[in-house]
């Protein structure tokens, strides 16, 4: 009980620092290159979706279905770009997951008929699918720019 107590804490700690890590520059915004996927969120919190078309020092622009759209700095709260990527990578883990927690619950039920194990085994497998599913849903957006506290 001590161990998965402990390796919880770990996984708290490394998430937390992990979050903490926020972009806040606005010259994050020039690695970007134009006709990438992103998205603006303002400070009202409206989003924007589109491709990337250019930022300065006052505005981003974004080409969304609408048609071209300049954001100004000062209502920009957010800008992710929007990735596609590691999609297996997250099902892979959300498979294994699923199927860690699936084998718990299994290892900690009481059968009397069925050993421990192959309950284990058999909900370990059972869960290991919806965790696939839900870790290649799981959006891969890296934040490029998050505005600072004003």
């Amino acid at each position: 009980m001590r161990k998965t107590w402990f390796l919880i804490c770990v996984l708290g700690i490394t998430c937390t620092l992990w979050a903490q890590r926020g972009p806040s520059s606005w010259q994050n915004l020039n690695t970007l290159q134009a006709g990438q996927r992103i998205q603006v969120i303002e400070r009202n919190k409206r989003k924007v979706s589109g491709t990337f078309l250019n930022v300065s020092e006052a505005a981003i622009s974004v080409q969304d279905e609408a048609g071209s759209e300049a954001i100004q700095r000062q209502d920009v709260l957010t800008v992710k770009l929007m990735k596609n990527k590691h999609r297996l990578r997250n099902a892979v883990i959300g498979a294994g997951v699923g199927a860690s927690v699936g084998a718990v619950i299994g290892g900690t039920a009481k059968s009397g008929f069925i050993s421990r194990g192959v309950v284990a085994a058999a909900l370990g497998g059972l869960c290991a699918v919806p965790g696939a599913v839900v870790g290649a849903l799981v959006p891969d957006h890296s934040t490029v720019y998050k505005m600072g506290s004003p």
